[in-house]
């Protein structure tokens, strides 16, 4: 996993890892719970939708917001306290 730079100093995205065709993206862990890691895939996401999700997670900015405000947040293929084995 790769630490998200999280320039806006706000996000929830703590780290990511890209695949050829994924993305997992680990979320900081919350008063309610730990880390949380979720993959999205293009075939449950479209291919447009995870390459823009590389784009913000490379870039360090946008990523958290373009998750919370798009029906990606609901596509993803699988989540869990760790990235291994999603």
């Amino acid at each position: 996993m790769e630490s998200y730079k999280n320039l806006s100093g706000q996000s929830n995205v703590a780290s990511y890892q890209i695949g050829d065709d994924q993305i997992i993206v680990g979320f900081a862990a919350s008063k309610y719970s730990g880390p949380m890691y979720y993959k999205y895939t293009y075939a449950a996401s479209g291919q447009a939708t995870i390459d823009h999700m590389k784009q913000l997670a490379l870039a360090g900015s946008g990523l958290n917001s373009y998750i919370n405000t798009n029906p990606v947040k609901t596509q993803y293929v699988a989540k869990g306290p760790s990235p291994d084995g999603l």
